[in-house]
């Protein structure tokens, strides 16, 4: 599968990569969309096409991401994007994760020590995770969208307040997490269930790393140059 395009058929897109269905969710795009190009549906949705493209692009395709264009976009639309891939996390995929894994927990019986191991290493990402995003919601995106807009920000976030790589710690939590589900976990429980987790897992890890490019690459560099202005 080449680039998407704005005449390329959403439905097509997705059919072929189901990874874009959380994407597109984020914007309200549901499921039921026809033959409907992406140009089309941007439309329906009052959504900026040029931004959505990017985005779809830059999700799907590791060796792309067209950094001038993304940097061509108000910090005010990128905010928007990250603000509702954190309330995704919050609102989905930790809930998905947290369904699976207490199903699984509950499978060992009350005998395997090796899933209560997980289930503490998972609470120890759902805590770094929720952490970098309650800082996101309350500090850092009010400073970039002040800044953005020529005001004084109410609060200048000081370095030794916001923890280094914080969601890199946290993906970084959840590939140790699956490491264990792999390598080491024994005695009974229920392999459906563990696949289960180890699936959830690996789509929320591949999304936040998506999510830090655009923050780390695009918003990070804009907010740096408007400080130095």
């Amino acid at each position: 599968m080449g680039l998407l395009t704005f005449e390329t058929p959403l439905s097509a897109a997705i059919e072929q990569q189901p990874s874009l269905i959380p994407l597109a969710s984020r914007f309200g795009i549901r499921l039921g969309l026809g033959d409907k190009s992406i140009a089309a549906v941007c439309a329906e949705h009052r959504i900026d096409p040029d931004f959505m493209l990017a985005l779809m692009n830059t999700y799907l395709f590791e060796t792309y991401f067209p950094e001038q264009k993304l940097k061509s976009f108000h910090v005010s639309l990128i905010v928007d994007y990250l603000t509702k891939t954190n309330a995704y996390y919050l609102h989905s995929q930790l809930p998905n994760i947290e369904r699976h894994l207490r199903s699984l927990i509950s499978s060992g019986e009350g005998t395997n020590k090796h899933l209560e191991l997980i289930g503490r290493f998972f609470e120890q990402f759902k805590a770094s995770l929720t952490a970098a995003i309650a800082y996101d919601t309350e500090v850092w995106f009010p400073y970039c969208l002040a800044l953005s807009s020529g005001a004084t920000p109410d609060r200048e976030p000081r370095p030794a307040e916001l923890p280094a790589e914080s969601e890199e710690l946290a993906a970084s939590q959840l590939c140790d997490l699956r490491s264990i589900l792999v390598r080491h976990l024994s005695g009974t429980y229920d392999d459906n269930l563990a696949y289960a987790v180890i699936f959830a897992i690996g789509s929320i890890e591949r999304d936040i790393r998506q999510h830090n490019r655009i923050r780390n690459r695009i918003l990070n560099p804009i907010i740096d140059a408007l400080c130095r202005a």
